[in-house]
């Protein structure tokens, strides 16, 4: 879930444009069409800001997650460079730079003072950051972001991209939601991807894209990005079900596995083409047999970066 979750105002319709694109990209994607919503008028899942998000996360207990196997954390720091010691391979994305943005930080639930402390996104103040959420079995949403982006990493360096972290657990706490936008903002970065896992209700299944709504004001301004973003998230949600076999959400979206926010500091305050992704729901036993599974994990980083390559390749 979002790092900077709040409940989602009420979903608005998505430019046409949007849509097609993710239809085109889903032609040849079995299973695009994804379950029937939870309710005509898209009702959004329970968000945890009563729950997980804004609690500790519990101590990993029971089923435990399969291990990591080619993801290992790197030595490089908040907003580095990329891990990588050695000079980046020549191949489509030589030039290009992406930062990945892995939701929350494990160590959050040892600094809830810190990560409440309100910061501007724009269009008001909220919280530093938050804990993320779980499954019940209490695979922390924290671990899982940190996976995923490690092996979607390794996959952009092949490809020649210079890639960066907004963190990697090597820091006490956040970064804060103004910090990630910064990071990307700074790195002149030509996509910027926050990987994270929703918290909702069982039955909800499925991963959906945030976009950036159209938001200015108060040092936010969107105008400039909400068209390629739109386009990027439209490219990574057509390659997730292709590479994943995971449906578009049943429960936000409208079955296109696209929502449109204007309540995310991390995609108000950013100037350059961004998107969430939330990869499953952690609270649905189904969802969390695959979030906790380290061949589907390695899936979910091959769409993510076979989705932001394409929107890179044009």
């Amino acid at each position: 879930m979002p790092y900077d979750d709040s409940p989602p105002p009420t979903r608005r319709a998505r430019p046409l444009s949007v849509a097609a694109a993710l239809a085109a990209v889903c032609l040849t994607a079995a299973g695009c069409g994804g379950g029937p919503e939870a309710d005509g008028a898209g009702a959004a899942s329970p968000r945890p800001g009563a729950d997980a998000a804004s609690s500790t996360d519990p101590t990993p207990t029971g089923k435990q997650p399969e291990p990591s196997g080619t993801a290992s954390p790197s030595d490089s720091g908040s907003g580095s460079d990329s891990g990588s010691a050695k000079p980046l391979p020549k191949g489509p994305l030589t030039g290009r730079t992406v930062v990945i943005d892995p939701g929350h930080n494990p160590r959050n639930r040892d600094h809830t003072r810190e990560i409440n402390e309100k910061v501007g996104i724009g269009t008001g103040r909220k919280e530093c950051d938050t804990t993320g959420t779980s499954t019940d079995d209490g695979y922390a949403e924290a671990r899982f972001t940190l996976d995923v982006s490690h092996r979607l990493r390794t996959l952009l360096e092949a490809e020649g991209a210079r890639v960066r972290l907004t963190h990697d657990a090597d820091r006490p706490f956040g970064p804060c939601i103004d910090e990630r936008a910064r990071i990307g903002n700074e790195a002149k970065a030509d996509a910027v991807v926050s990987v994270h896992a929703d918290g909702s209700a069982v039955g909800n299944r499925g991963f959906h894209v945030i976009l950036p709504a159209g938001v200015k004001g108060g040092g936010a301004d969107t105008s400039k990005i909400v068209k390629s973003s739109a386009d990027l998230g439209a490219r990574i949600a057509g390659h997730f079900v292709r590479t994943t076999g995971s449906a578009p959400s049943n429960y936000i979206g409208g079955n296109t596995g696209l929502d449109t926010r204007n309540d995310l500091g991390g995609l108000n305050l950013s100037t350059v083409p961004k998107v969430f992704v939330e990869c499953g729901n952690m609270r649905d036993p189904k969802d969390a047999a695959l979030l906790t599974s380290a061949s589907w994990r390695q899936k979910a980083a091959q769409g993510l970066a076979d989705g932001i390559t394409s929107y890179l390749k044009g």
